[in-house]
């Protein structure tokens, strides 16, 4: 049980029932928190708003963005989007992306995404400034029972994107995107490297030359 209602640890895993998770994430305290619910436990993290962590989400939703224009890939990015299955699931990813096929599957005037419903994101991204260990073990570990095809981790502090194809629920290091054929993750992880010391533009133009070679 939540031995404090309407107030919950932040940035660690509580148990809890599905019912106990709602009022708490509910709670107008929480009202720019992400929240995560995933066997019996629940996680509140506050909106990352620092310089660091918000410069990688924009720039590896630029990259994402770009080679899939490129290469003429269908693509939906969803910020910060909900998704539930209700008593079993909740998830808040930073970005999400709905590839090809499944790229209008989720309609407008969508709110919290129903995963008993529409299908989960192929691709789901998490950017760690403070929460690296979480997102590389039990968010991991839920990502793989929620059946996500691909999993990247954006490691601000090693400047660096860890990403994993999911299957048979598991999960194992890549070096090249699956859903997003082509796309070479040391690509993405010079991208960050050069962001420390060039602005977005320059990195930009920079990504642009890099995917019209792998054209």
């Amino acid at each position: 049980m939540v031995t404090t209602p309407g107030l919950s640890k932040i940035n660690t895993w509580v148990s809890a029932n599905w019912d106990e998770y709602l009022e708490n994430i509910n709670n107008p305290i929480y009202e720019k928190a992400k929240g995560y619910y995933h066997k019996g436990e629940y996680r509140i993290e506050m909106t990352p708003i620092g310089n660091d962590h918000s410069r990688d989400h924009s720039i590896i939703t630029h990259a994402v963005y770009l080679f899939a224009t490129i290469n003429n890939i269908s693509l939906n990015i969803q910020d910060n989007c909900s998704y539930r299955k209700p008593g079993i699931f909740e998830i808040q990813p930073d970005l999400s992306c709905y590839i090809k096929d499944n790229a209008n599957v989720i309609p407008w005037g969508t709110g919290i995404v129903d995963l008993s419903e529409y299908p989960a994101p192929d691709l789901v991204i998490e950017v760690s400034n403070t929460s690296l260990s979480d997102d590389l073990g039990q968010k991991r570990l839920l990502y793989e029972d929620l059946g996500i095809a691909e999993y990247w981790i954006v490691d601000v502090q090693n400047v660096r994107i860890i990403a994993f194809k999911i299957e048979n629920e598991g999960s194992k290091r890549i070096q090249q995107s699956q859903v997003l054929p082509g796309l070479e993750i040391k690509i993405l992880t010079e991208a960050l490297q050069r962001s420390r010391n060039s602005n977005h533009t320059e990195v930009s133009s920079w990504l642009l030359q890099q995917f019209q070679k792998l054209g």
